[in-house]
């Protein structure tokens, strides 16, 4: 017959006791026990709702136009050009159509798209202006392009930088929105024959080319880029 020594039946009664106290913490129900959590249950009453409020972070509501205050909506417009001039109130008449124009963010895209538009012009590059340009100022460009083209002549550019892009002109003509800019660039532009000789411009030179260009957009698309509608070249 086998017999336990001291420390085994030490162990066994130790284990007999602390089951005994877990059974009296843990076995018995109270009536105060919360019920298990369900995710996809409503609260049923409104001490429900605000006693599960507190896992919940309520996200910030969108803003729309007629929600934000006049002084708000017009605050870019007015620190870009003057309350009460021509300018401001085109501006203004194009945020109306159009809550999400800020003139600084469009002057900065039309920079951009004056680069691009210029070094397309030199390299051929229909396909580029095809989608920078309306489709008057296309034909005219792919006109002079094909021109060139036929005589064998060719364009050598490099595009140094943009000096000054001021807004001077907005405008809402029905849908679309119209704003004029006037750009001073500077600019290595040399035109050479078939033969390779400069027969305009100068390769060597950095000139400065003023430009005064009309940009436009159909407020009413869905399309948010804007296309060169008219170039003017300043003396």
């Amino acid at each position: 017959m086998e017999f336990f020594d001291f420390g085994t039946i030490f162990f066994l009664v130790a284990a007999v006791v602390i089951f005994f106290q877990l059974r009296n913490v843990l076995g018995r129900r109270t009536g105060n026990e919360r019920k298990p959590f369900d995710p996809y249950s409503a609260p049923r009453n409104g001490k429900d709702a605000a006693a599960n409020s507190e896992n919940v972070v309520s996200l910030p509501r969108k803003r729309g136009a007629a929600d934000e205050p006049v002084e708000d909506a017009y605050a870019a417009i007015d620190a870009f050009a003057k309350p009460g001039t021509d300018l401001n109130k085109g501006l203004r008449a194009i945020h109306d159509a159009d809550p999400t124009f800020n003139p600084k963010t469009f002057a900065e895209g039309a920079k951009m798209a004056y680069e691009m538009i210029v070094l397309a012009y030199a390299d051929g590059d229909r396909k580029t202006l095809k989608n920078l340009l309306s489709r008057e100022v296309f034909d005219g460009f792919v006109s002079a392009i094909a021109e060139r083209e036929a005589k064998s002549e060719k364009i050598q550019s490099s595009f140094v930088g943009i000096d000054k892009a001021e807004v001077v002109a907005a405008e809402m003509k029905g849908s679309e929105a119209h704003v004029t800019l006037r750009i001073v660039s500077e600019l290595i532009s040399a035109t050479r024959n078939k033969a390779g000789e400069v027969i305009d411009g100068d390769p060597e030179t950095v000139a400065e080319v003023k430009d005064v260009w009309t940009f436009a957009r159909d407020t009413r698309s869905r399309d948010p880029n804007w296309k060169l509608v008219a170039t003017e070249e300043e003396d």
